[in-house]
């Protein structure tokens, strides 16, 4: 039965077994913001991810300036706070790199992706709860990942057998997402996260697909990002 109880011990579990996990060079730091920014997170949880949901958005990890700040995915500190009106104390990874400081809701940098996303979602839905009655946001892996230089290594990147046992983690994870949420769509926010729903749900009943990532890495995303998932949602038959 899915209640704030079950989430809390769904990620109690996903953090026992990331604790067990090393990695080795190149990565120098890694930050767990289901440790340091519970607080939010569970918050979200409560307020936003009872109840069935049409759609599940799942992005691949955090960004250093979204949910490694807030806890929240796509956790750009503005719309945590003033849209989806969650704000909470956060504290520190054990081990932190110099260029990517953990300030939580006092960080003044703003992650693009994450403005992006929920900006998209303020526009068309007007009020989260209009939006969190159809769609849930979700990262696959809750860990992100820092080298020596400040740069961010993704998990697509880790050596195999590093890779292994993470990707073993996330998808039980994922596995119990899906089963309290029951959605119809469960929908990469890129590459990496759509190819690992399909793996990870393969024996599931849910329909997948991808929509492109809201990154200004992305040169897609850059021309009317919006618009473009508005198409993207729509060819896979989400209306609204």
């Amino acid at each position: 039965m899915q209640s704030a109880e079950a989430w809390r011990d769904l990620n109690d579990r996903l953090v026992e077994s990331l604790n067990l996990l090393r990695f080795d060079l190149p990565v120098t730091h890694v930050y767990n913001p289901l440790v340091y920014a519970r607080a939010p997170y569970d918050l979200y949880l409560e307020r936003y991810a009872l109840g069935p949901k049409e759609v599940l958005l799942l992005g691949m990890n955090p960004g250093p300036w979204g949910m490694a700040q807030t806890g929240v995915p796509f956790g750009e500190v503005s719309a945590v706070r003033d849209w989806l009106r969650i704000d909470a104390p956060v504290g520190r990874p054990q081990r932190e790199h110099p260029k990517r400081p953990v300030e939580g809701f006092g960080c003044r940098r703003s992650e693009v992706s994450g403005r992006r996303l929920w900006g998209w979602a303020r526009s068309r839905f007007g009020e989260p709860e209009v939006f969190f009655s159809r769609f849930f946001v979700a990262n696959y892996c809750p860990l992100l990942f820092v080298e020596e230089s400040g740069r961010n290594l993704t998990p697509d990147k880790l050596p195999a057998a590093e890779r292994k046992p993470l990707l073993t983690a996330c998808d039980l994870a994922l596995r119990a997402t899906v089963k309290m949420i029951r959605p119809r769509f469960v929908l990469g926010v890129g590459k990496f996260a759509a190819r690992r729903a399909a793996e990870a749900l393969r024996e599931t009943a849910v329909t997948f697909g991808a929509v492109t990532h809201p990154s200004p890495a992305n040169p897609k995303a850059n021309k009317g990002w919006e618009a473009l998932l508005e198409t993207e949602l729509a060819a896979l038959g989400i209306a609204w």
